[in-house]
């Protein structure tokens, strides 16, 4: 039995592009460029300086206030500058700019075994902390502080989000298929936290290859189940995976923890496994390159801070100019102008696509089909929600649940008068948090 939640749709999902295609590790080129803010909170705070030398894995900024992320080097180098560069959300961010020398040199005990059960649960915590893990489905949180709920005690489950429902993407699939044994240790690594939880690896029933494989390395752990949810879109999304994997219902003010739940993506898991047990911080993403203007799509093993220009080189370049880039997925990705840009810990892909779909239709008005509303995750009313950004109204905004909204997308994807709803619930909700913030 699979299981689900209310609303989404079913996309064409494109995965067969590069699901086939094992992970390759990329040799980056040119500089390397580490932005302090990788990660939701405070941005890091460098601790370097131009002219500094460095190492592969090797801390350059600090964790900066409660809610923040530590940055590390990928490479061994000098210090070029610390300045602001571009990066995939269109803004500026202050970044580390090290000169490879291509030697990679690393930082002593670098890879070196060791036992997670020899340490305390505030070592592990420190560790995590330590080596810069954020959220790698796309939200960039950190994950120490995921990891740190008020109540060790109240955690029940510990769930692995392995459904990577965003069409195109791979990376986390290719994971599963070749390195199942490090995710299922990570998760047992985060489970000896909380001393009452049990974990979930909630993969959607479209990857059964990589759920059976996983089944047969859990088998004989009966704190462990792969529970297989249907495949849909959004399925990844926290409160809808939540929902379908334990039945437990979370809102905007809301945290996973405070349902008793921890989710973290397969990427961070994996993350988590190499921190803990071999000394590993994380200065690596692996990142779908895809699209049908790619010409060998695949999946690669990639040093942060290597230009988006390198992945597609690495891909084969482009079969013709492509209309439309995306970092991320088609859904809740970003639109990308330039591949002068550098990837990040929240890095998952690069999509290039031989036309834009969307900027080739002219938005028309709302014909009240209610569309929207029947494949809304979050069982609000897109429509209206619409009228009131429209005027720029928050109080009817929030007064229809609009703060609900998780920016899935399916809203905008279904409309026949081709709506921009999801970028004005994105504008409205990122305004009224804002406005919060100052009162």
């Amino acid at each position: 039995m699979a299981f689900t939640f209310h609303g989404g749709l079913h996309t064409y999902d494109g995965k067969e592009l590069s699901k086939d295609k094992p992970i390759t590790v990329l040799a980056p080129k040119g500089d390397m460029v580490y932005p302090m803010s990788q990660h939701i909170g405070a941005p890091a705070v460098p601790v370097v300086a131009r002219g500094d030398k460095v190492l592969a894995g090797q801390k350059i900024a600090e964790a900066n206030g409660a809610v923040s992320a530590c940055v590390i080097s990928s490479v061994s180098g000098e210090v070029r500058a610390i300045e602001p560069r571009m990066t995939a959300s269109g803004t500026e961010s202050l970044s580390i700019v090290v000169e490879n020398d291509n030697e990679y040199r690393t930082i002593e005990g670098l890879g070196e075994k060791r036992d997670y059960r020899s340490l305390s649960a505030d070592q592990i915590r420190s560790v995590i902390k330590e080596a810069g893990i954020v959220g790698m489905g796309g939200a960039g949180f950190p994950t120490h502080v995921k990891l740190t709920p008020k109540d060790d005690g109240a955690i029940d489950y510990v769930i692995v989000n392995a459904s990577e429902c965003e069409p195109y993407l791979t990376s986390d699939y290719r994971i599963m298929i070749e390195y199942p044994k490090l995710l299922v240790e990570g998760l047992r690594i985060e489970m000896s936290l909380f001393p009452n939880a049990k974990g979930i690896i909630a993969i959607e029933d479209n990857k059964k290859d990589a759920a059976e494989a996983l089944i047969a390395l859990t088998r004989q752990d009966p704190d462990i189940e792969v529970k297989l949810l249907k495949t849909k879109y959004p399925q990844g999304a926290e409160r809808q995976l939540i929902y379908a994997a334990t039945g437990r219902k979370i809102h905007s003010a809301m945290l996973p923890a405070d349902a008793g739940c921890i989710v973290n993506n397969v990427d961070s898991v994996v993350a988590i496994y190499y921190a803990v047990a071999e000394s590993t911080p994380l200065f690596r993403r692996i990142i779908t390159v895809t699209g049908d203007a790619v010409v060998n799509p695949q999946n690669f093993w990639v040093r942060t801070g290597t230009s988006y220009t390198c992945l597609a080189e690495a891909a084969g370049g482009f079969r013709s100019k492509p209309e439309k880039l995306i970092s991320g997925g088609p859904m809740m990705g970003q639109a990308l102008f330039t591949l002068d840009i550098p990837v990040t810990k929240t890095s998952s892909a690069l999509l290039a696509f031989t036309k834009d779909e969307v900027s080739r239709y002219e938005e028309g008005p709302c014909i009240r089909c209610g569309r929207c509303v029947s494949v809304c995750p979050g069982r609000i009313v897109p429509q209206k929600m619409m009228e009131a950004a429209e005027r720029s109204d928050y109080e009817q905004f929030v007064r229809l649940n609009g703060m609900e909204c998780c920016e899935c997308g399916c809203c905008t994807y279904v409309c026949p008068a081709k709506r921009r709803l999801t970028q004005a619930f994105r504008q409205m909700r990122r305004s009224i948090l804002d406005s919060r913030k100052k009162k």
